[in-house]
């Protein structure tokens, strides 16, 4: 009477679902780490080291042709700050950031500080860390 146990379990380990796993992480964070902020207006910023701020409510774009967006939608000059105050009305930490292209005068830039300071939002000038 053959009394040995015939189902034999067996102590190998099947890689093949945990590479599959590992190459749709990796996939992912390839993905998600390349992604990058692109605004509606393309400007060359000017060069600096200072660190960038993580937090930003609405972000106000002008490039060399003078053209104003706010958070990727064009607006007048004369609508800047009403479009401005709509991001910012439920945010009461809101932060601004103004990118502004290295060639533009500096009272361009001037208007859009009064407006943050008027309206007690903070600012952050935005630059080109490279």
């Amino acid at each position: 009477m053959n009394l040995r146990n015939r189902s034999k379990i067996s102590a190998e380990f099947n890689m093949s679902s945990m590479t599959d796993l590992v190459f749709l992480l990796l996939i992912f964070f390839m993905l998600t780490s390349t992604l990058v902020t692109s605004s509606a207006l393309d400007v060359i910023l000017p060069k600096s080291k200072a660190k960038t701020v993580k937090k930003s409510t609405v972000t106000v774009t002008i490039n060399k042709d003078l053209k104003l967006s706010v958070n990727d939608d064009l607006v007048s000059i004369n609508d800047l700050e009403i479009s401005i105050l709509q991001y910012v009305s439920n945010d009461p930490e809101a932060v601004l950031i103004l990118r502004v292209d290295e060639s533009v005068p500096t009272g361009e830039a001037v208007r859009i500080m009064d407006i943050a300071y008027r309206n007690k939002i903070k600012m952050v000038l935005a630059t080109d860390p490279k």
